[in-house]
Parts: C-alpha cells; structure tokens; sequence
C-alpha cells in the first residue's frame, strides 16, 4: 500500500532555531494518527508545511503521489485542513460562509448542505459567525475543511473549544471517517489521542521520537501509561 502522505528528510529552520529537524514520516488511507508533543515541539510547524504555508528548508513532501513544490494545486486538493483558531470571516452567517467556500472551490451547492449536517450545524445556520461560541465557530471550521470530501484531513486541536457532548459527537464523527481517509490530529489531549487514533507520533524538538500504536509505544517506554511515555520521551531532551 502507498503512502498518501510521505514526508522525505523534511527541515525547517527560523534564523538558527531548528523548528522540524531531518523529519521522514509516511501516512497511509484508514488510519487516525494523533500527533502530541509540549509547546514549540515543531507540530504546527510540520502541519503548515504539509498543507503548504511554509516552504520546508529542505527536503519533500508527497501527497497522494503529487510533489506539493513542483504541483502544489494538485497536492493540496487532496487536502481538508483545520488550522488552530479556525480563521472565519466571522460578519457572515454560517450558510453564507460555507457557501461561499463552496464556490471558491468549484463544488455543488449541495456541499453546503452536505457539511452543515455533517457538523450538526443547522440550529445556527442562519446566525452571524461572530455571534457563536468558540465551540461552534470551531465546527464551522470543520465543516469548511470537510468541502469536497477530501481523502486527507489535517486537524489541529480539532475538539477546542468544545463542551463535552460536542466533543463527543466530533470524535465520533472523526472515528467513522477512518476507512476512506488518512487523518492527522494535532492535539494536547492525550485522553482524545487514545480513544480515536489508530497511531500515536510523540513529537519534540523537531523530531519524531515515538511512532505505533498506543501499546507499542507503551513497550518502548516501558511505561504503565501514555502520560509517563510522553513525559520520558519529552523531557529527555530538556
């Protein structure tokens, strides 16, 4: 099976602070990966190269076999992203939003419907954006990355914001896509980490310190939980 997402000795350095350091990483169709690592780890850094909005140092990425430098609309057509925040035009209405993001992408009108059931939208459809809690502004956000149904999605702290039940519904959404898609979670959430993602990568100081499952890196540890693994294999280097 080919990787849908394969990351080649990726770098990326801001003046002498190495963000993502000679990186290599493959992720596959039917598998939730949960990417965890503390504060200025290189997550986010890793993830905006992914979908294009910072050109790696050196090294290559590959999305489903299109080169994101030499065929970037192609490669990140591929892509559903959820960015940290959820950026909005927030003077829109939800339905005005997303369907305005339907047509920036050339899709049907029924995408809009398609997504706003999708995220359990349709209670505040008609409602301002700025009007909304961050719960549900984060739900717009993944409602818009959810456009066109793309095979991979990219989701940073993708349950921010929201309450319990939301939280739970968004999880569960998340989990039933996992047969047709490949999807990264960045979280802090090691409790969310464990109960969806099929893969954990515990990520710090730009490199990739454990990749497997939660039983794997458990073994590899030699830890009784993933909160132990993570502090062992983050500290280390403090």
């Amino acid at each position: 099976m080919s990787a849908t997402i394969k990351i080649d000795h990726l770098s990326k350095f801001f003046d002498h602070i190495r963000a993502v350091n000679d990186l290599s990483l493959e992720l596959f169709s039917g598998e939730i990966v949960a990417l965890l690592g503390p504060n200025g780890a290189g997550k986010s850094t890793l993830i905006n190269m992914i979908v294009g909005y910072l050109t790696p140092t050196a090294g290559h990425i590959s999305i489903l076999n299109h080169n994101l430098a030499s065929s970037p609309l192609k490669a990140k057509g591929c892509l559903g992203f959820l960015p940290e925040g959820s950026p909005l035009y927030t003077d829109m209405n939800v339905r005005h939003f997303l369907h305005y993001m339907t047509k920036l992408k050339s899709l049907p009108p029924t995408e809009t419907d398609r997504v706003i059931e999708l995220a359990n939208l349709k209670n505040v459809a008609f409602q301002k954006i700025e009007t909304l809690s961050k719960g549900y502004k984060r739900r717009v956000g993944f409602a818009a990355s959810m456009l066109g149904n793309p095979p991979i999605l990219l989701l940073d702290e993708p349950t921010d914001g929201l309450d319990p039940n939301q939280k739970e519904h968004m999880l569960k959404l998340i989990s039933s896509m996992r047969k047709e898609k490949t999807i990264l979670i960045s979280t802090h959430l090691l409790e969310e980490a464990k109960s969806v993602a099929d893969r954990i990568l515990i990520m710090d100081k730009g490199e990739i310190k454990a990749d497997g499952s939660f039983d794997a890196i458990l073994k590899q540890t030699r830890c009784f939980s993933l909160e132990k693994a993570f502090s062992k294999l983050t500290k280390a280097n403090q």
